[in-house]
């Protein structure tokens, strides 16, 4: 006679449970991280004069026309991609030779230099702009776009240096003793061993710098002196009064951000396959 009891709809919702569970979950917070953006967007075509979805006063194109009319979010715009192109021109050699320093170093000389690198993380950005601020007057450097590079560089280049150090962990270390063994100069096992091997996280801090120098604000408005990056000329709008011609900027990027994800997606797979 069997011993097996048969399976009861009580077990099986026991069984489903964890399954419905975890589904709503990420069904909260998908939409815990994209309602926002999806209201943002909706606003954009939206006729109100203020950006909002309620009341809904019908539907418009006209504020891409403000965009593109509007000269001095452009300007503001073109500086702010300046100048994260300029940060990550800084940040990446940097963080990546303090990488390779680092990961040379003992134990306790290792855990002394990393806590000195990643201190402008834990700093606030107020504080780093401040300090930038005065300690450049001193050398009769006024605020503007140099200050602003030199003060997101304090901290981004720790990204950069957190994100290669994690990459050079994985390393095999015998590839250049080998390399050595060959008759390789130390120049050429950079450039043709471990540099490519350091190309996705290279890539990767690139990105990341690029981000962080684009959306902060804190740091930036300390030393920008009398330029207005993206950021600051957003915060006065929306002091002044912001139009929805904010949010059909940000659509755009969104577009863009999203059409590069999934360019650079479909490119790896192909190279998998």
């Amino acid at each position: 006679m069997s011993n097996i009891r048969p399976i009861t709809p009580l077990d099986r919702l026991a069984r489903a449970l964890p399954k419905v569970l975890f589904a709503a979950y990420l069904a909260l917070f998908i939409a815990y991280l994209f309602m926002p953006l999806i209201i943002m967007s909706a606003a954009t075509f939206n006729a109100s004069k203020f950006p909002t979805v309620t009341p809904w006063l019908g539907t418009t194109l006209g504020w891409f026309r403000e965009l593109w009319n509007d000269a001095a979010m452009w300007k503001a715009l073109w500086l702010s991609l300046g100048i994260g192109l300029a940060v990550v021109a800084f940040a990446l050699p940097v963080g990546t030779a303090a990488a390779l320093f680092l990961t040379s170093l003992n134990a306790r000389a290792r855990g002394i230099f990393y806590a000195v690198m990643v201190s402008p993380l834990l700093t606030p950005g107020v504080a780093i702009g401040i300090a930038t601020l005065i300690l450049w007057r001193q050398a009769g450097v006024a605020g503007g776009t140099f200050l602003i590079v030199m003060a997101q560089a304090t901290f981004i280049t720790a990204y950069v240096m957190l994100m290669v150090v994690a990459r050079l962990q994985r390393f095999d270390r015998t590839q250049e003793e080998a390399a050595l063994g060959l008759g390789a100069s130390k120049w050429m096992i950079f450039r043709r061993v471990l540099l490519p091997f350091l190309k996705p996280a290279l890539i990767a801090a690139g990105f990341i710098a690029f981000l962080q120098s684009f959306e902060n604000y804190n740091t930036t408005l300390f030393v920008r002196g009398t330029d207005t990056p993206l950021t600051v000329y957003i915060a006065t709008k929306v002091r002044t009064g912001l139009t929805p011609a904010v949010n059909a900027l940000a659509l755009i990027l969104i577009a863009l951000t999203l059409v590069t994800a999934l360019v650079l997606e479909l490119n790896r797979r192909r190279k998998e396959r």
